[in-house]
């Protein structure tokens, strides 16, 4: 037997080394899912997109999303056991709509947050918990701060970005994007740029070219739905109609 057996045995121990086994393997459960995520942040708008993986033929594929609106304003992506994922959001939820009651407006992003990542740090401390593998990508357009896209982790930890990437091919994500975003605050151009730029990251890392029910998108400050000029302040989910727009338009490019 190693030195390190049987610190992975129990969820709130630490090895000899320091390190939370449990913690570890929930991070590990995130790119057992084979789903890679990426959130982009640009000027007036925010983008998450997943890959859309429907395990069997039978399946209705409008009943699988990794994509989920929390409230009005915000929105996440879901990166993980989809399970997990499921209770995750519905507890978002929940502590959404009672900041709403509570305090009559609604609840932030950065807030929502941290409040995630607060119940997250939690599940690392009690016996009777266990990590969720699963890694949350919020975002959302703030009336003060404008767009904002947050990460949640299993271990607890939650930061603001200007693009991330979850999943197994997460870092080539975060490599392509970080060449993309160099010196910039944000990605730079209109909505439809950004989800283009989503995209084409998903596209590059993975090797595949997309078709329109393959990959979903949700967005914060994206065209109305109404069909009027301005852009739609609460989050939604693109049609596959919107979606396969910006794909023949990558293609035009290329």
């Amino acid at each position: 037997m190693s030195s390190s057996a049987g610190f992975d045995r129990h969820i709130t121990i630490f090895s000899d080394q320091g390190r939370l086994y449990q913690v570890e393997y929930a991070f590990k459960a995130i790119t057992a899912a084979n789903i890679t995520s990426v959130g982009v942040k640009g000027k007036d708008c925010a983008v998450v997109l997943s890959q859309k993986k429907v395990p069997d033929k039978l399946i209705d594929p409008s009943s699988v999303s990794y994509v989920y609106r929390l409230s009005p304003s915000v929105g996440c992506v879901m990166t993980g056991s989809i399970a997990d994922a499921r209770a995750s959001v519905t507890r978002a939820r929940g502590e959404a709509a009672e900041f709403r009651y509570k305090f009559g407006y609604e609840m932030p992003c950065d807030v929502l947050a941290k409040r995630i990542a607060n119940i997250n740090q939690v599940y690392t401390q009690r016996a009777y918990l266990r990590p969720l593998g699963v890694a949350a990508t919020l975002v959302s357009l703030d009336s003060e701060y404008g767009p904002q896209l947050f990460k949640c982790d299993p271990a607890g930890y939650y930061v603001g970005y200007k693009a991330t990437a979850s999943g197994p091919k997460a870092q080539e994500a975060l490599n392509f994007l970080e060449k993309k975003l160099k010196n910039k605050d944000c990605a730079e151009g209109d909505w439809e740029e950004v989800v283009e730029l989503g995209i084409a990251t998903l596209s590059t890392v993975l090797s595949v070219d997309f078709k329109k029910g393959e990959i979903e998108i949700g967005i914060v400050g994206g065209p109305r739905r109404d069909g009027k000029e301005g852009t739609e302040e609460g989050f939604r989910s693109l049609t596959e109609d919107e979606i396969d727009e910006r794909l023949q338009a990558i293609a035009e490019k290329d």
